[in-house]
């Protein structure tokens, strides 16, 4: 049932446990022809929203129970005669999922069979939330859109798969990695791995033969380490947690703070996690808000801990940087991605500024002002090359669906 190769459609799933985005994109241009989200899932109202790549809009507020009914809103926005963008549901030639961890069972994406499912589940325990809401969402696809449309999954972890055993080994008893398999697996791979190779474009260059460092810097922030188109390190860990501080996240941490606060507070590991996931990074030590924009305006308006929030971020970052370039033994490029790394030109400016001895010299004006844009931001002679690409991690999972699919 695959559709002559001028008019694939693929639509891109990101499936949460009580949220769920999608993109329909057409591969001829691989351009988005709608999107949307389904939030509250589960909950007693739940939003639907959904939005064309020509401006029209659907937004209801109705009760989804769980991610078949929530794939129903989709299915049936897709097809609406006033905001649909199909005519009949064989035009979506296969279905792209975002999975989060793959663990060491997945290297690279994959078609969807029971066998797939079944080592996703396994993986359950390394990522709780997110991998068991996957699966779900693919259950959920299957039973809207039928089981014969093929369905391909996408790994976050995919990307880091080539890192060395020195940089993925915690120095905890070994039996641990060999037990629970605990070691560093990295995640944002999708998004670290498109803008490598977008920056490679822009330079002109083989990926192949540079030396690059990505940063992507959201709510969850981490940065990646490639040499010659393979990640050699990356700075999130066995879980999303690890890495520099984010939103609402603490990044590394010195293991003893975690029993420390548990003796005095008596929390038990739930209430740990919570706490190192949710109540701390620039929300813990601002006290005022995970969203960077929040905290911009306070230390606009003099406040002393959303200045400290924002020094430590910026100092942690750098360092990251530095001990990158040592890992690389260079660095050809850097390149920011992602909501903060994207939009926020004061935060680039502080990170790139102390780092003459790097070789890089910071172009202030091509760098004021610029959101979600691909721009050079270092000047012309600059040694090391910064540059701002905006991340297109849909675009990475359709692509990976349709080089799959096409070899049926």
């Amino acid at each position: 049932m695959i559709q002559g190769e001028d008019e694939m459609k693929i639509l891109v799933i990101n499936a949460g446990s009580s949220s769920l985005k999608y993109q329909l994109i057409d591969m001829d241009n691989e351009q988005m022809l709608a999107k949307g989200n389904c939030d509250k899932i589960g909950l007693e109202m739940g939003i639907f929203g959904h939005k064309t790549a020509d401006g029209r809009e659907k937004k209801i507020e109705i009760r989804m129970a769980n991610h078949t009914e929530a794939f129903e809103q989709v299915k049936n926005a897709l097809l609406d005669s006033e905001v649909g963008v199909i005519k009949d549901l064989s035009e979506v030639a296969a279905i792209g999922h975002r999975i989060v961890q793959g663990g060491a069972l997945f290297s690279e994406s994959v078609l969807v069979d029971e066998k797939v499912i079944e080592g996703i589940e396994s993986l359950i325990p390394l990522a709780p939330l997110h991998n068991s809401a996957h699966v779900q969402g693919i259950r959920a696809c299957m039973n809207v859109f039928g089981k014969e449309v093929p369905e391909v999954v996408v790994f976050d972890t995919a990307f880091h798969s080539t890192m060395p055993q020195k940089a993925y080994m915690f120095a905890v008893p070994y039996e641990y990695y060999e037990k629970y398999k605990i070691r560093r697996y990295g995640f944002h791979g999708t998004s670290h791995r498109y803008v490598s190779h977008r920056v490679a474009e822009l330079m002109g260059k083989d990926i192949k033969d540079l030396k690059l460092i990505t940063c992507h810097i959201g709510n969850g922030s981490s940065i990646t380490a490639i040499k010659n188109g393979k990640v050699i390190d990356t700075s999130m860990g066995l879980t999303p947690l690890d890495g520099f501080m984010m939103g609402t996240r603490t990044g590394t941490l010195d293991p003893s703070v975690v029993t420390f606060i548990a003796e005095k507070e008596n929390l038990t590991p739930a209430q740990l996690s919570d706490l190192f996931n949710k109540k701390s990074g620039l929300l813990g030590i601002s006290g005022i808000s995970s969203d960077d924009r929040d905290i911009c305006k306070a230390e606009d308006e003099g406040d002393e801990r959303a200045h400290l929030a924002h020094e430590m971020l910026v100092y942690q970052i750098q360092k990251f940087i530095g001990s990158y370039v040592a890992a690389l033994n260079g660095v050809d490029a850097i390149v920011f991605t992602a909501g903060l790394g994207e939009n926020q030109d004061t935060l680039r400016e502080r990170i790139c500024t102390n780092m003459e001895y790097l070789g890089i010299k910071f172009d202030h004006e091509a760098n004021k002002g610029v959101r979600g844009k691909e721009k050079k931001i270092s000047a012309p002679d600059s040694k090391v090359a910064v540059y701002i690409v905006p991340t297109n991690e849909e675009l990475v999972i359709a692509r990976d669906t349709k080089a799959i699919v096409e070899k049926l």
